[in-house]
């Protein structure tokens, strides 16, 4: 009869675990290369999967067509997004770069004089340049870091095919990846690791899913907004306010600032009123939009788990810059959303706390669409009563 196995010492499980740690660091900074691609590929499967589910169940396709499918409809996207809008957006790019000047000098000619306010005197142009300067040591690591990437990732052919290879395993063994990872947890700690799987899941699901719909509707309605008040380069601008709903917060503020300065400068192509008026009437329905956006827009469309404090979201977009450029930048509130749960349960464990108060925990759907239909679960093949 063979004896019991003897368990590792607790300091033998503290030496492993602290090797393992070195050894994922060391394979982290060692392949750093690879970490962008292998990002990028886990976007693309997160946008891609609920489609290709689709095309599997409605259209009765093998897994794989279904994804390639899917593929096809991302690339059609891609192309048919810029030829519809390049010759517009081209006309009000080259419009931009001839009033540019113009605006610099009158914000130049702003800039020059010295103003009093009780008794003190302002220097703004000093004030401004000390402002320029810190905007630049900020964003010059972040541009760095920025073209960096974009050099490693898309000069190369051979890291477009990688990402596209992985981002295609990850969609088709979507599942099988999920059972496997399932099984490796503890037996003890498995229902709490599929808690935590599930939210943080669904967290990046809403966010990358959630957030092209928000910046296509956004631009959607800053587009025929802007056409009607007259906003100078409205095309533009309605790009310029989609892509910043992916920074939450403080993409606000960096479209307001720019729609400001060209209402002031500029005034409306549309009515004959004041420029400063207009730029009043452009900055009070922003505010009403913004609170519209953050108040019904992002909870309904992205949802309430990549809800931050506002603080939290620039912090951590700063950071994001430093670390990882625009990538870090885009991915920060999905990342924060997902640090936060993953805190909770161990702030909670460390006080022998329960790590999933029902206050905050809600009914998740199966991973997998394919047998959760119109919001009630399905039969699975082989179960009984299935015909």
């Amino acid at each position: 009869m063979l004896e019991p196995r003897s368990h590792w010492s607790e300091t033998a499980k503290a030496v492993v675990s602290i090797l393992l740690v070195a050894l994922g660091v060391f394979l982290l900074s060692r392949f750093s290369a690879v970490l962008k691609p292998v990002i990028l590929a886990v976007v693309i499967a997160f946008i891609l999967t609920p489609l290709a589910n689709y095309f599997q169940v409605r259209l009765k396709l093998h897994r794989v067509l279904a994804i390639l499918l899917a593929y096809l409809v991302l690339i059609a996207v891609l192309i048919a997004l810029p030829l519809a809008i390049i010759q517009p957006l081209g006309t009000q790019v080259a419009e931009i770069r001839e009033d540019l000047p113009r605006i610099l000098a009158q914000i130049q000619a702003l800039l020059g004089h010295q103003y009093q306010v009780a008794g003190v005197v302002i220097d703004v142009n000093a004030v401004f340049q000390q402002l320029v300067g810190s905007i630049q040591r900020i964003l010059e690591p972040v541009v760095g870091q920025t073209l960096n990437a974009l050099l490693e990732v898309i000069s190369s052919v051979v890291w477009i095919v990688f990402t596209v290879v992985i981002s295609f395993y990850l969609i088709k063994d979507g599942d099988a990846v999920r059972q496997w990872l399932e099984k490796m947890a503890p037996p003890a700690y498995r229902p709490d690791y599929i808690r935590l799987r599930d939210e943080i899941n669904r967290i990046w699901g809403a966010f990358f899913r959630g957030q092209l719909a928000l910046a296509l509707f956004v631009g959607t309605l800053f587009m025929v907004i802007g056409f009607i008040l007259g906003l100078p380069f409205s095309l533009a601008m309605a790009a310029f306010a989609g892509l910043m709903e992916f920074l939450p917060t403080l993409g606000h503020g960096i479209w307001l600032f720019t729609a400001s300065v060209l209402a002031f400068f500029l005034g409306s192509t549309h009515w004959a009123i004041p420029n400063w008026a207009f730029m009043l009437i452009i900055i009070g329905l922003h505010l009403v939009f913004e609170q519209f956006d953050l108040n019904y827009l992002i909870p309904r469309i992205v949802g309430r788990s990549v809800h931050l404090s506002p603080l939290v979201v620039i912090l951590g977009i700063f950071a994001g810059a430093v670390l990882a450029g625009v990538l870090g930048i885009l991915l920060a509130a999905p990342t924060i959303a997902s640090a936060r749960v993953i805190g909770r349960y161990v702030y909670a464990n460390l006080f022998d706390m329960e790590p999933f108060p029902e206050s905050i925990v809600s009914p998740l759907p199966p991973p997998n669409p394919r047998w959760w239909h119109k919001g009630r679960p399905q039969k699975q093949d082989g179960e009984a009563g299935e015909s």
